[in-house]
C-alpha cells in the first residue's frame, strides 16, 4: 500500500479539467470535465491514510473515503465502487453537488500545507466508470416480502429509502407531484452541476428494479394519506420543502419578483425539452435582464449562474454578511465571479420600487456586529446608507420552509413541530400516526442532498424493523 499511497508530497492538488468561463455561460453542461484515468489514480494516491480519517468523519453518510481512495490508486476500481457505494445510494450524484470544500475535503489532514485530496472529482469518476463497465445492474432481492411501502416523495431522501426497502424486497410504491422522479435534483438544481441524464440513471435503475412510480400524484388530490396508509403497510413522507420564505419590504408585489424556486424549476423544464409559458413570455427568463438575486446559499448562486446562461445584461447578489460568513459553496462563489457575477457584500434589500414591474431594489448597506446563536457575526443596518440598483428581474432566495402538510394531507392528526416540520420520534423515525415515518428536509428543514440519502436511509433502517414486528404479530395472529 506504502507504495501507492501518501504521494501528496510528490503529486500537486489537480481537479479535473475546467471549462473556461467564456464557453461554460453558452449552455448548461457540467463544468468539468471527467478525470482521465491516470488522473483519477494520481489524485487518490495523494490520500495520506491517516489514522484518524476527518473526511469520513465529516461526511454526513460516514463514507469510507480512505478505503476507496486507495482501491482507485490501486486500480482496483469495481471494488472502489462497491465500497462507494455501500455507504451511499448515490455516489455519482454526491461527486459532483456536495459541498466538499465544507465537508470531506474541507476537513482532509493534507489540506493546510499540500491541498486537500479531490475526495468528490474521484468518487464521481469511480460511479460514472460503475456505470459505464455496467457494473451497476437492477436490485435483485433474495426474497420477495408480500408487504408493501408506499414513499410520498421522489427525492433523494424517497429514493434513497426506497431503495433501501426493495434490496429487502419488499414491494415499494413511490408517490411524487412532478411528471419526473428526481424532486430537486431534477427540478432544482442545475445542469451545469449535474446533468439531468445522471439523475434518470439512478431512478430508471429503481424502475427496473421493480419499483413503481406515480408521478403527477398529489397526496390530497389523487388520494389522501388515510387512503395510502390502506394501501400500504407503512408509508415513509419524504417530501422535502418547498414553501419559500418571505421577504417583507415594500413594493415585494410588483411583477417579476420571483421565487427561487420557481425560477430554477422553469429553466430546468425548459432544458428538458418543455414547453413552460412563464419562460417564454420573459417572467421567468432572465435574458437582457438586469437581474438581482436576493440570498447567499447554494440555491443563491443555482439563480445568478442560471441567469449569466439565458443571457442577462448583468447579474448581481446581494448579500447581507461578507464573503467569509456566506452559507453557500466558496466553490460555487468563485465559478459564479469567474461567469461574470458581482457580488455586493454587507448589503439587505430596503424596497422595490417600480410602477408595475420591478425597476430598481433600494438596498442599505450592513455591517457585523456579534455573533448571533449560529456563532456568525449577526449584520446589522448602517443608518443613511442607501443606494439603488437596476433591476428588471429579481429572484428571492431566502431559503424554504415546509408546506402545510397537515392540511395538504387531508391528515389533521398528522403532528408537526411550529415551524411546520414534521415530528418524529428520533429512535424509530415513526411519525405521530403509527406505520407512517417521514425523512429528510421534511423533518431537519431545508438542507443538503447528502444529508438526506442519510435520512433515507435511517429511515429505511427503522421501517424494515417495523415490517417485520408486524409480520411476526401478523403471523402469530393466524396460528
Amino acid at each position: 500500500m506504502a507504495e501507492d499511497m501518501l504521494k501528496f508530497v510528490t503529486i500537486d492538488q489537480q481537479m479535473p479539467e475546467k471549462r473556461t468561463a467564456d464557453d461554460r455561460k453558452r449552455d448548461f453542461r457540467e463544468i468539468y470535465e471527467r478525470f482521465v484515468p491516470a488522473g483519477a489514480k494520481d489524485q487518490a494516491s495523494r490520500c495520506s491514510q491517516c489514522g484518524v480519517p476527518y473526511c469520513h468523519i465529516h461526511c454526513p453518510l460516514g463514507n469510507n473515503i480512505p478505503d476507496w481512495l486507495r482501491l482507485t490508486a490501486e486500480d482496483r476500481l469495481q471494488e472502489a465502487y462497491e465500497v462507494a457505494s455501500a455507504t451511499n445510494n448515490m455516489p455519482e450524484i454526491c461527486g459532483r453537488i456536495c459541498p466538499q470544500d465544507r465537508l470531506c475535503e474541507g476537513n482532509c489532514v493534507i489540506e493546510a500545507d499540500f491541498d486537500s485530496v479531490t475526495i468528490g472529482s474521484v468518487e464521481r469518476y469511480i460511479t460514472d466508470n460503475a456505470w459505464e463497465q455496467g457494473w451497476i445492474k437492477p436490485i435483485e432481492p433474495p426474497v420477495e416480502r408480500d408487504q408493501s411501502v408506499g414513499i410520498i416523495g421522489a427525492g433523494p431522501a424517497g429514493l434513497a429509502a426506497a431503495e433501501e426497502l426493495r434490496k429487502a424486497g419488499y414491494q415499494v410504491h413511490i408517490y411524487d407531484r412532478h411528471d419526473r422522479a428526481g424532486g430537486l435534483l431534477i427540478y432544482g438544481i442545475p445542469g451545469f452541476k449535474l446533468e439531468k441524464d445522471v439523475v434518470a440513471r439512478r431512478t430508471g435503475r429503481l424502475e427496473q428494479s421493480g419499483i413503481t412510480f406515480h408521478l403527477d400524484f398529489e397526496v390530497g388530490r389523487d388520494a389522501t394519506l388515510s387512503e395510502l396508509r390502506a394501501r400500504h403497510d407503512a408509508l415513509l413522507v419524504a417530501t422535502g420543502v418547498y414553501r419559500a420564505r418571505a421577504l417583507k419590504v415594500p413594493g415585494v408585489g410588483l411583477s417579476n419578483i420571483v421565487p427561487a424556486l420557481d425560477y430554477l424549476i422553469a429553466s430546468n423544464k425548459v432544458g428538458l425539452g418543455d414547453k413552460v409559458a412563464a419562460y417564454d413570455d420573459g417572467s421567468l427568463n432572465a435574458e437582457g435582464k438586469n437581474v438581482v438575486v436576493i440570498g447567499g446559499g447554494d440555491t443563491a448562486m443555482d439563480c445568478v449562474r442560471t441567469a449569466v446562461r439565458q443571457g442577462a445584461k448583468s447579474v448581481k447578489c446581494l448579500y447581507r454578511r461578507d464573503r467569509d460568513n456566506m452559507p453557500g459553496s466558496a466553490r460555487e462563489v468563485a465559478n459564479a465571479e469567474e461567469e461574470g457575477v458581482e457580488f455586493v457584500w454587507l448589503t439587505g434589500p430596503e424596497a422595490f420600487t417600480g410602477s408595475d414591474k420591478v425597476e430598481a431594489v433600494r438596498a442599505y448597506k450592513m455591517r457585523l456586529g456579534a455573533p448571533d446563536a449560529t456563532g456568525r457575526s449577526a449584520p446589522e443596518r448602517v443608518p443613511n446608507e442607501s443606494f439603488n440598483v437596476d433591476c428588471d428581474l429579481a429572484i428571492l432566495a431566502l431559503g424554504f420552509e415546509p408546506e402545510d402538510l397537515p392540511s395538504l394531507f387531508g391528515a389533521p392528526e398528522l403532528r408537526v413541530t411550529r415551524w411546520g416540520t414534521v415530528t418524529v420520534d428520533q429512535r424509530s423515525m415513526m411519525t405521530s400516526l403509527p406505520g407512517v415515518f417521514a425523512a429528510g428536509d421534511i423533518v431537519r428543514g431545508a438542507s443538503l442532498v447528502v444529508w438526506a440519502i442519510r435520512d433515507g436511509r435511517d429511515a429505511a433502517t427503522a421501517m424494515k424493523t417495523y415490517l417485520r414486528e408486524q409480520a411476526k404479530a401478523a403471523a402469530v395472529a393466524a396460528e
